[in-house]
């Protein structure tokens, strides 16, 4: 539930991480863009689709951030003190669950192109992560948008179950098709998975705030919190590893691309040649 008004430090604590979090999409957006030269072509579509995801994001908390600026006014000098709600004006948080519902889909989809596996392994993975996911969203924004602790908690009943396919499927199916994949790549897999685990975590326990009965101005500001905070490790931090997986495959398939980028086919820095001994007579 939206509250009444908000005090200085509660507001402050959201405009600052809105404000963190478009800061973070945009520039990984943009990095992701400028280093497609540093995997090799089969690999960049993936790290196109994770900026077109850091993108969205930034476009969608761009909108959000309006949204809580004229939701929330103050009548004190400066403009420092309690916040009330703004008379005609109310922060939408449809903004979020349309911004999910584009960027869930996405995340599933560079995971599976950037590991390149055999078309029909792709297409069995992608016809059931993505409906899944889709499904999660559009079946949560009912509860969320409710006034009914009822209506929510059957929304969110119904939201978890997709939610808790998709794990099966990223923990269980998934593991079958990554046995020819490199070691630094299941690995990064691996934690891959256990991000989306933790962050993903985040958005129930924030969405079940209310049937905890924990509302009002500090409840509400947490819940901004948590969604902020996830939405960074589960986009910004998931493309830069979703950039990593594209390098280490790259060297792994590539050793001559691997060399020109001085890394060994595990993607790790090749030595340096040591030059001590020129260095010793020159003394």
């Amino acid at each position: 539930m939206l509250p009444d008004s908000l005090s200085q430090g509660q507001f402050d604590t959201v405009y600052n991480l809105l404000s963190l979090v478009i800061a973070a999409q945009l520039f990984t957006a943009i990095y992701l863009l400028t280093v497609q030269q540093r995997v090799l072509p089969r690999y960049r579509a993936a790290l196109v689709v994770s900026a077109v995801v850091c993108g969205i994001a930034a476009y969608h908390y761009f909108r959000i951030f309006a949204s809580f600026k004229a939701a929330f006014v103050t009548e004190a000098v400066g403009g420092r003190g309690t916040y009330t709600q703004a008379v005609g004006d109310s922060f939408n948080e449809g903004y979020r669950y349309i911004d999910w519902l584009l960027t869930v889909p996405l995340l599933l989809l560079e995971l599976v192109v950037v590991l390149a596996l055999m078309r029909k392994v792709q297409s069995s993975l992608l016809v059931r992560l993505v409906p899944a996911a889709t499904l999660m969203i559009a079946l949560g924004y009912p509860g969320e948008v409710s006034d009914s602790n009822g209506i929510r908690f059957v929304f969110g009943v119904l939201s978890t179950l997709p939610f808790l396919y998709i794990l099966y499927v990223l923990f269980v199916e998934l593991t079958k098709s990554l046995d020819r994949q490199p070691e630094a790549v299941r690995r990064t897999v691996s934690r891959m998975r256990v991000l989306l685990l933790a962050t993903w975590g985040v958005y129930p326990l924030a969405y079940a705030l209310p049937l905890l009965g924990l509302d009002g101005a500090s409840a509400w500001v947490g819940k901004q919190a948590g969604y902020s905070i996830a939405d960074i490790l589960a986009k910004a931090l998931y493309g830069l590893l979703i950039y990593r997986i594209a390098r280490v495959k790259s060297f792994a398939d590539d050793p001559a691309f691997a060399a020109t980028e001085g890394h060994d086919e595990s993607g790790q820095p090749e030595p340096t040649t040591q030059r001590s001994a020129p260095a010793a007579s020159a003394r």
